[in-house]
């Protein structure tokens, strides 16, 4: 990957919705070497796809939850993992290192719809043997674009 796929990344990281013609024009290419090369970086996986960002609050999804998950022992963490994917209020699932296992961002409509969903679903997950919460009082970064140095 050299500097000119790095401006190519970053001005569709931007702004996803660049037309080809566009975004040839803003990294100073011709349309078909341009073309090509987003199509490559596509094909290497580089571009994993293109979609639109949703604002939670303007859907009436205004409370956001952080869940810790500690497992009772590694032998759970496929189904553990199999469970979480199928959850659509989790945006997002990372496995830690250390303790606790998983961190869980959750979105919901309000603090009823998080007890539910934590004392319904999440607390049946598998393998479960602890989980704390706290609750998300600003989004202070959301959705930074990745940082492309060149190089």
């Amino acid at each position: 990957m050299n500097a000119l796929d790095r401006k190519i990344l970053a001005a569709l990281e931007n702004d996803g919705r660049l037309s080809v013609t566009e975004l040839a024009e803003r990294v100073g290419l011709s349309l078909s070497p341009c073309h090509r090369r987003v199509r490559a970086l596509e094909e290497a996986g580089v571009i994993r796809g293109y979609r639109a960002e949703l604002d939670p609050a303007a859907l009436g999804l205004d409370f956001a939850a952080l869940v810790f998950v500690t497992l009772s022992n590694s032998k759970e963490v496929q189904a553990f993992e199999s469970a979480v994917a199928l959850l659509d209020n989790v945006t997002q699932a990372q496995r830690l290192f250390g303790d606790p296992d998983y961190l869980l961002h959750v979105v919901v409509r309000d603090l009823p719809a998080f007890q539910r969903l934590y004392d319904e679903q999440l607390t049946a997950l598998p393998g479960v043997l602890r989980m704390t919460s706290t609750l998300v009082m600003k989004h202070v970064v959301r959705n930074r674009p990745l940082t492309l140095a060149a190089g």
